[in-house]
């Protein structure tokens, strides 16, 4: 029989657990918590408590799930969460058994970040009406991000002691807690400064506040709040469906790749903790010069050989 309250306390004190040991974020503590409700919900339905449950039980949970549309990534995340979980619960003596640990992840086919072309990203960041104070905020945030590749989470929660404008440089506390130092170049700091002379003082209306960037009450700019800022301009673009804060993450990556730069200094910028992450970017690259190779190069068509 499902014990509902003895569900709750354990799922309650591992969640707990994953934000105060593990770093993990505040939108990762909700995936993950999420992912709990759908497997309580299976229990209670099947009648079944979570400490007595068998691998077949599992698996049939994760075959549920996938009928109903789940994409691979998903299916792969419910599964990872359900292993951590049970790990959590060996560790704490509630169980003997871990009925989730030899559960494979699906296989999945390799997803290629979207990224913009220079050129793209160079329209965009020309998008802004720097006449006005939110478009000089909003020139700011996408210089920045494209400048430094920092998550919409590392970007909404920068703070004037994160940053270090005369050495042009930033420090950040990624995924994980793990604090890293990203470099940016001059142009950003052109438009940080002019956001500081002359726009923030107005959104920020008599308040205070060490975040740098405000939204129109003076107040901390949201995720979603960026979020549509960002497919604001994508509209603009033409390119809304494509357009995420992510996409200027990928750019910068993959344009300093194509540049020359080292994969582990990029890695480090990233704040990636491991270098498999980070490769994804190679392929890219490779792609990019097939690409322009098949495009320029007199021979490259067999067709025209014939």
């Amino acid at each position: 029989m499902f014990d509902e309250q003895a569900f709750e306390v354990d799922a309650g004190k591992y969640l707990v657990s994953l934000e105060m040991e593990k770093g993990l974020t505040e939108n990762t503590i909700i995936s993950y918590r999420q992912e709990l409700e759908k497997f309580a919900g299976c229990l209670k339905t099947k009648k079944i408590n979570h400490s007595e449950i068998s691998e077949n039980d599992v698996v049939n949970f994760i075959k549920d799930e996938a009928i109903k549309g789940n994409s691979l990534a998903t299916q792969a995340h419910l599964i990872s969460v359900l292993k951590s979980f049970y790990k959590y619960l060996i560790i704490e003596d509630k169980i003997d058994f871990n009925p989730a640990a030899n559960i494979a992840f699906p296989k999945k086919w390799k997803i290629l970040p979207k990224y913009l072309s220079i050129d793209k990203v160079a329209e965009l960041l020309n998008l802004p009406d720097e006449t006005k104070p939110f478009g000089q905020r909003d020139k700011a945030i996408l210089e920045l991000m494209y400048a430094t590749g920092l998550r919409i989470s590392e970007v909404i929660g920068l703070k004037f002691d994160n940053l270090y404008l005369e050495e042009n440089f930033l420090r950040v506390v990624g995924k994980g807690n793990k604090e890293r130092v990203v470099p940016f170049g001059e142009k950003a700091e052109q438009y940080i400064q002019e956001y500081f002379k002359n726009s923030r003082p107005k959104l920020l209306k008599h308040k205070k506040s060490d975040l740098i960037f405000l939204n129109r009450n003076g107040e901390r700019l949201s995720r979603q709040g960026l979020w549509k800022i960002i497919k604001g301009y994508g509209r603009q673009l033409g390119i809304s469906a494509s357009l995420t804060p992510h996409t200027l993450r990928h750019s910068f990556a993959t344009h300093l790749l194509e540049k020359g730069a080292d994969l582990r200094s990029i890695q480090m910028m990233l704040g990636h903790a491991s270098i498999s992450t980070t490769e994804i970017y190679t392929y890219v690259a490779k792609q990019r010069m097939k690409k322009v190779y098949d495009q320029y190069h007199p021979r490259s068509d067999v067709e025209q050989e014939k």
